[in-house]
């Protein structure tokens, strides 16, 4: 008697499934990597991790407009308008004495003029943003999108753009505690250092904070593709280096001026 044919059950991976988990590993990865093995390579793991992205992207059929790689005109305008308010927020911030501490971050102040133009032209742009812009906001919010909408896309990209931020939060609590003190709701101008459980909170508040920003991101690349966000990104790490140097020392904190080498 002749067999039938057996029927896919569907058991297995729904399609594009182990794509989505080659990306994430990838970007684990990566976030290992630049945040405690080797963050001074960061810009040569950022840049082959993005490619290796790319690669898996385009060979699940995924489109360079799908990742966000249209409407650079519009992106850049966006992109440009948002930087130059960046600018002006930092400006005024370093200018009123009551918010000039928030930005003497001691990762900035630390470094000399040469590590910290490295760090705004170089880190930031290419070990950073690249790498964040088209990994969540390119290939995982295409992957998702394609079977889930954008909705879910928006949701997925920006919770892992949360998570990804758990290792650089512990960094900025010890870099700048008053910062992190009002991010836990404590008196920012108390003490120095965190107890664990504010660090706790420290860090929840900051993936929070950055799964919100990616949501924003998100819309940005909506309304001018990559640019747009890669740009309001850039110039809101970037300009943090500088800021952080023009900003006075507060000599009843201890604080002292950033080296001039």
């Amino acid at each position: 008697m002749e067999r039938k044919p057996t029927r896919d059950t569907g058991a297995g991976p729904p399609p594009g499934a182990w794509t989505s988990a080659g990306a994430v590993a990838v970007l684990v990865g990566a976030n290992v990597l630049n945040n405690r093995l080797a963050p001074r390579l960061a810009p040569l793991t950022s840049a082959a991790a993005t490619g290796a992205l790319l690669v898996l992207a385009r060979r699940a059929g995924i489109s360079w407009s799908d990742l966000g790689f249209h409407r650079r005109s519009r992106g850049l305008r966006i992109g440009g308008a948002l930087a130059t308010a960046v600018a002006g927020a930092y400006a005024a911030g370093v200018a009123v004495p009551a918010t000039r501490r928030f930005f003497r971050d001691e990762r900035a102040l630390s470094l000399s003029r040469a590590r910290a133009l490295e760090e705004a032209l170089v880190q930031v742009p290419v070990g950073t943003v690249l790498l964040e812009e088209v990994g969540f906001r390119g290939v995982v919010h295409a992957l998702v999108a394609r079977s889930h909408g954008h909705g879910a896309a928006t949701a997925v990209s920006s919770i892992l753009f949360g998570l990804w931020h758990v290792l650089p939060a512990v960094d900025m609590a010890a870099a700048n505690p008053a910062l992190s003190r009002l991010a836990s709701g404590e008196d920012p101008g108390r003490g120095s250092g965190l107890p664990g459980r504010q660090l706790t909170r420290v860090v929840a508040g900051s993936v929070v904070a950055t799964g919100l920003a990616g949501a924003l991101f998100t819309e940005l690349r909506r309304r001018g593709g990559l640019a747009a966000p890669a740009m309001f990104h850039v110039a809101t790490n970037s300009l943090g280096y500088l800021f952080a140097r023009l900003a006075p020392p507060d000599p009843a904190a201890g604080e002292v001026p950033a080296p001039n080498r």
